[in-house]
């Protein structure tokens, strides 16, 4: 028995050191000098937190208590919701048959036509498309309380495919692809439709190519032709008479307009696989797919859309156990009002994890050097991908959030956010990615 003193005292240091290091080869002083004493990131202000998924704990934070502009990690919080909300499949229609009329309206769906659906989904038939083919069709239009917009948006990138305009009917991704061929001054439009939108600038000197007017779709151009072929999405102003006219253009056949909504429909078809489109919002960092899915998720509970009532229902419903409110104004992060804190990303991403297996993590999730945002970052030379995250970057503002799996096997989960710094991001990006590495290599 009087050994059992000492015992104890042995097995209680034993715990101090264990404490005092997160694993043989990083210790505690270790972070300290990588993020709290990095030079590169006391240049901005920075917030961190890593997760041991094994130990189901924090593993270390600095400054993970404090708000940061997530930019585009706030997509995180709209897959979160779409695992939460929708199936395997995306609702692309209502409809409802009615003696030889099929009266159909939108869901949100951003997939109807749009101009990389196979790049998208290689298995894609255009059903949607096809299921309205030669009926006899009358449009409804869903109620909404969306703006084009989202609160906070620069309203000065109207003409730019990161700030395409929402609605509760896309068709073509509601832009238009304009194709400059090389030695040829005109473009060429795709929807066919908007050719006739086209015009040169009546001022030679115009140093842009292409630019829409800000209140209206009418397109000019550049007369001078360029020795390069290129390619460039424009978003177009959205309204109901212009997607009857788009979709009776395309399906080649009349439509009538059924003005008032009705309302309590059960009949719904689903158009793409749920984790194709989850893919191209997270690996390009796709913002108009962001917003029309929150517009989606609002559409399988409610007559009305509305990405305000879908925020609010997902951060009652899913996120309430999250240590920090999220201040959370739109699907996309492109508005500035959103703000979070790297230790609720960190808990966002333990849900995340909960709904999606490793295989779907790395699916979906850009992978570092081989995909996405981060295809030319984090990359493990010679090895397979070991970070699988979602960026977000705004002017001075970065962020990155997600999964990293090490030599040994651990999984992490890890949140950078960077505010207020005014170098390249590039200098903040080759810092993180040696901390990552260096997790990778020795955790």
């Amino acid at each position: 028995m009087k050994y059992l003193p000492r015992l104890f005292a042995s097995c209680l240091l034993l715990s101090i050191l264990a404490a005092c290091a997160t694993r043989p080869g990083i210790k505690s002083q270790e972070f300290e000098e990588m993020v709290d004493k990095s030079s590169v990131f006391q240049r901005s202000f920075t917030g961190f937190a890593l997760y041991d998924t094994e130990q189901d704990a924090m593993v270390y934070e600095y400054q993970s208590d404090k708000y940061f502009t997530p930019a585009s990690n706030t997509k995180i919080f709209t897959l979160y919701t779409c695992l939460k909300m929708l199936g395997d499949s995306i609702p692309a229609l209502q409809y409802r048959f009615q003696n030889d009329t099929l009266t159909f309206a939108g869901t949100g769906d951003p997939t109807f036509l749009h101009p990389d659906i196979e790049s998208i989904d290689t298995t894609y038939n255009h059903h949607v498309y096809q299921f309205l083919k030669g009926k006899n069709l009358a449009y409804t239009e869903r109620p909404t309380t969306d703006d084009y917009f989202g609160p906070g948006w620069a309203w000065g990138d109207y003409a730019y495919y990161y700030s395409t305009e929402k609605s509760v009917f896309p068709i073509y991704a509601n832009i238009v692809r304009f194709q400059f061929k090389e030695l040829i001054p005109k473009p060429l439009a795709y929807p066919t439709y908007f050719t006739s939108f086209i015009q040169g600038f009546p001022d030679s000197t115009q140093s842009s190519y292409l630019i829409r007017d800000q209140y209206q779709n009418a397109f000019h151009y550049s007369p001078k032709p360029d020795t390069m072929a290129f390619t460039r999405d424009v978003p177009f102003i959205q309204s109901t008479p212009l997607v009857l006219d788009l979709l009776q253009d395309t399906l080649k056949q009349r439509i009538t307009r059924q003005p008032e909504y009705p309302g309590n429909w059960t009949d719904v078809l689903y158009s793409l696989p749920s984790d194709s489109v989850f893919q191209r919002m997270m690996q390009i960092s796709d913002n108009f797919f962001a917003e029309q899915l929150l517009l989606v998720c609002s559409s399988t509970q409610r007559d009305t859309l509305s990405s305000e009532w879908m925020i609010k229902y997902a951060k009652e419903n899913f996120l309430a156990d999250l240590p920090d409110e999220p201040i959370w104004v739109d699907g996309s992060g492109l508005s500035r009002y959103n703000l979070q804190t790297p230790r609720s990303m960190v808990a966002l991403l333990r849900k995340v994890g909960e709904e999606l297996s490793d295989e779907r993590i790395k699916t979906i999730f850009p992978a570092g050097g081989v995909s996405g945002t981060i295809e030319n970052w984090y990359a493990n030379p010679g090895g397979e991908p070991y970070v699988f995250a979602k960026t977000g970057t705004l002017s001075n503002k970065n962020a990155l959030s997600g999964f990293l799996y090490t030599r040994s096997g651990k999984k992490l989960i890890f949140s950078f956010m960077h505010n207020n710094y005014i170098t390249s991001s590039s200098v903040l990006k080759v810092e993180m990615e040696q901390i990552l590495h260096r997790l990778y290599e020795d955790y």
